[in-house]
């Protein structure tokens, strides 16, 4: 039989097939992507996510990446002679540590994203802190267990972000990098968690979907099976239960507040699988764990 000869080209065109009905769906919308942690260290890892974002941007959606770079401000701060202290998560953030925040986030680590961008064929605008005010800040704050307040110096929450001035850059075809360094009312810069701080600036960009790429495979249920999708009654029952547990907990947490200020579907997705956004987006099953109301 002919078609015999062309199998692998047919089994491709299905592929591209089976995204269709999806690439209509999420046109022109918007899709917020955290990454951090050992994506942002393995060159190989960084070099396929960013691609996979540059590929959405040429599909007609509009991507906004949000990184971290925790594991390289710890380093700094060791090469400074500084201890990374932490409180429920959080990191204290003195002034020396804010300048070590800044340079590293800033100035090395969202240059560098945008520059990768550029490299695969992307257009991207890096913002952090100052430049470009993007993210509005305020000081966050802590109850310890006795239920008093601590101080965790500049460490902050978004209070808001300039989206008009983000939705003008994704117009014109940029894809936004966020590194989540907020400006104060007075002029201060605050260091914000990077997964409450993708979570937020998706609810005020009015996303369609948040994708936290991780180096887990999403939430696993009590046998160790990876559940394919999870409400919020759910998880909230398993965070109860025990069965969400460590570090998955703050990541679930942060899907809920995604929810609970208007995204419609969050994604925990492992990064070392190539393609993972990819998969996770346009196929009928996905890869990951999909966080919904």
């Amino acid at each position: 039989m002919p078609l015999n000869k062309y199998k692998r080209e047919i089994r491709r065109a299905k592929v591209v097939m089976e995204a269709l009905p999806y690439l209509i769906k999420f046109n022109e919308k918007v899709v917020v992507i955290k990454h951090g942690g050992s994506a942002m260290t393995d060159p190989d890892l960084k070099d396929r996510i960013i691609r996979d974002v540059v590929l959405l941007k040429f599909l007609g959606m509009h991507p906004v990446l949000v990184h971290g770079g925790g594991p390289e401000i710890n380093r700094a701060l060791k090469r400074h002679k500084i201890e990374p202290r932490f409180v429920q998560g959080l990191r204290v953030s003195s002034k020396q540590v804010m300048k070590v925040v800044e340079r590293i986030l800033g100035e090395k680590v969202n240059q560098g994203v945008v520059a990768l961008i550029k490299k695969n064929g992307g257009k991207a605008k890096g913002f952090y802190g100052k430049k470009g005010k993007v993210i509005k800040a305020r000081k966050q704050w802590v109850k310890n267990d006795k239920g008093n307040y601590v101080d965790l110096g500049f460490t902050g929450h978004v209070a808001g972000i300039r989206y008009r001035f983000l939705n003008k850059w994704m117009k014109n075809g940029y894809i936004p990098v966020l590194a989540p360094i907020g400006i104060g009312p007075k002029g201060n810069t605050y260091n914000i968690n990077a997964d409450t701080a993708a979570a937020s600036i998706a609810g005020y960009l009015g996303a369609d979907k948040l994708i936290l790429v991780t180096n887990v495979r999403g939430v696993l249920d009590k046998d160790g099976e990876l559940v394919s999708e999870l409400d919020t009654k759910k998880a909230n029952k398993q965070i109860e239960s025990g069965i969400i547990s460590g570090g998955m907990i703050p990541k679930v947490k942060c899907c809920l507040q995604a929810l609970k200020q208007g995204v419609e579907k969050v994604h925990i997705i492992d990064g070392h699988i190539p393609h993972a956004i990819l998969l996770e987006l346009f196929t009928d099953y996905g890869i990951g764990t999909m966080v919904v109301k």
